[in-house]
């Protein structure tokens, strides 16, 4: 080997934390920018104190909005930007990174805004998308109950119509936002008698402040810690039916629409926090001794670490074309359940081959590997389970 080949080994253009995205212009990368030095200024000091807290401030989500940060892609005429999908998924990339308290952004921005901007009326519109996109009102949808949850048309809480109204009776839980939410998107069986039964599910929304409406346990969960989830009781709450979403008996369809945006950004956090995980790590080997050298030496380390390189760069190149095809409009479907299930999997993986790369450190809480190896274990469970993506994929497949 040549000596100008051996001094250039191990050296390459390739940046595996900064690898050129055609996804994003030169707008988007200042939307992140922007959202960095927020984070940096409102955030990164106070984390800590709010997993320990289990809650993440209200007020968080007002500055947020104040700043432009809450539904990039609202439409001027309510008060938004009017932006791409693009720098949802940036909000998403970003809010990850730090940890799982700021889903609640993407949450309302990504997820839940949208089936008011796609199914709601006008006069609904008008009412609270300034409110969503100001941050003054944050939303949650409740689909999950204590005896169901992926499947959806087993639901048991009811909305009754009485007169100009809808009477609400059920229970939810796993609500992620549930405390902070000021107004919920509740999926109900208006119709309880009509086969299948998916086709009897409406949503309609609910304000936090409505008799008979209750936010129940801030539940302890085993990750998350600083994004609330919560339990909700409705009790005889009577609703406007003015705040019925779309249509009745639509509620199915409607969730099933915009399912293929969420597991986008469900899979977009999972590999940011894969590639912090796998950042720390870096970091940690290289710096860490053992037998008189750092641990970055050893080839099992050496391995394990480019594996994980490798994972994480399929991934990126797999979500960010995925991304670019759903702003085109496209039906990714199928693609998207293979980016959700693989991607999150990947994810929990790496979280163990990071930790035992930090040793006995890595079991201390001191190091952020700890955290994120609890909060990166919801991620094949929420969104769908991975086991769900799989049933979609064979079907779709024509299996």
């Amino acid at each position: 080997m040549s000596t100008k080949t051996s001094e250039n080994q191990g050296k390459s253009s390739f940046n595996l934390f900064k690898q050129n995205r055609e996804i994003y212009n030169e707008d988007h990368e200042m939307f992140r920018s922007s959202l960095r030095k927020f984070i940096e200024k409102e955030v990164t000091p106070y984390f800590d104190q709010w997993e320990e807290d289990h809650y993440t401030p209200r007020e968080l989500f007002h500055k947020m909005g104040e700043q432009g940060f809450l539904s990039p892609q609202v439409d001027p005429a309510y008060g938004g930007l009017g932006l791409d999908f693009g720098f949802n998924m940036i909000l998403a990339e970003e809010t990850a990174r730090v940890g799982s308290g700021l889903g609640t952004a993407s949450l309302h921005s990504t997820v839940v805004v949208p089936y008011l901007e796609i199914f709601g009326s006008e006069e609904q519109k008008k009412k609270y998308l300034p409110k969503f996109v100001s941050g003054e009102m944050l939303t949650a949808v409740a689909m999950t109950e204590p005896g169901t949850g992926s499947d959806l048309s087993g639901m048991s809480t009811t909305a009754v119509k009485d007169g100009d109204h809808y009477v609400i009776n059920g229970q939810k839980t796993f609500i992620t936002n549930g405390i902070n939410a000021e107004l919920v998107f509740v999926a109900v069986k208006t119709d309880t008698k009509v086969r299948p039964a998916h086709r009897g599910i409406s949503i309609i929304m609910v304000e936090a402040d409505t008799p008979g409406f209750t936010k129940g346990r801030k539940l302890k969960k085993l990750g998350g810690h600083s994004q609330d989830t919560a339990e909700l009781i409705f009790e005889d709450v009577r609703v406007p039916a003015v705040n019925l979403l779309g249509e009745e008996g639509k509620g199915f369809y409607y969730l099933m629409e915009k399912l293929q945006q969420e597991r986008l950004i469900c899979a977009e956090g999972a590999l940011a926090l894969a590639q912090e995980m796998l950042r720390s790590t870096i970091d940690y080997v290289k710096d860490r001794t053992a037998f008189g050298q750092p641990i970055s030496s050893f080839q099992n380390t050496q391995f394990e670490i480019s594996e994980m390189a490798t994972e994480v760069t399929i991934g990126r190149t797999f979500l960010d074309s995925l991304a670019t095809r759903h702003m085109k409009g496209e039906d990714i479907a199928t693609e998207v359940s293979m980016a959700k299930w693989w991607i999150t999997d990947m994810a929990r993986r790496m979280s163990s081959r990071c930790l035992q790369l930090h040793g006995g450190y890595g079991f201390m809480e001191e190091y952020d590997i700890a955290r994120r190896y609890r909060d990166v274990a919801v991620m094949p469970i929420y969104a769908g389970s991975n086991e769900i993506m799989k049933n979609i994929i064979a079907k779709n497949i024509g299996l």
